[in-house]
């Protein structure tokens, strides 16, 4: 049944025009719905800086959990020389006291901005105490490689609290 131009203005029927403007609102609400859902770049670093912490955080001319989780790890040693512009650690000698005639020398390097495991170097030196002189010593490589462990995964812990604020 069409409907006369007289009496609708048009040449749709009265049921498809209802059908066809349902059609357009619903279309234009999902177009406005949608629109709210873009990518707005401002809005979404926003998002993203509050959920997760930052791996380069350089307050300090390198990684700054890096840095921390060095220093908190080496903390119950000596230490001899720090440069947080150049990422370098050098702890004094050490001798546990369960063991005194036993020491160790600790330098860590921190190689980049980035929380990354190559970021972070560790060199060790062991001397052993034989009469009254000090001998130098080697240093197994498992231990060097645990102290790095130990960083990093500090190091990511301090991160992981960082993003829970």
């Amino acid at each position: 049944m069409r409907a006369s131009p007289s009496t609708t203005g048009s040449l749709i029927a009265p049921g498809r025009l209802a059908t066809a403007a349902a059609r357009g609102l619903v279309i234009g609400a999902l177009v406005v719905s949608l629109g709210a859902c873009a990518h707005h770049p401002r809005k979404s670093k926003a998002r993203a800086a509050t959920t997760l912490a930052p791996s380069k955080v350089t307050q300090i001319g390198v990684n700054a959990y890096l840095w921390r989780a060095t220093l908190d790890t080496l903390s119950f040693m000596p230490l001899l020389q720090t440069d947080s512009n150049g990422g370098v650690i050098v702890t004094d000698w050490y001798a546990n006291p369960k063991s005194p005639g036993d020491r160790v020398k600790v330098t860590v390097s921190i190689l980049d901005q980035d929380l990354r495991a190559d970021a972070v170097r560790v060199a060790a030196s062991r001397q052993v105490l034989q009469g009254s002189v000090w001998i130098d010593a080697p240093v197994e490589a498992a231990t060097v490689q645990k102290l790095e462990d130990v960083i990093l995964t500090r190091a990511r812990d301090l991160r992981r609290k960082a993003m829970r604020g």
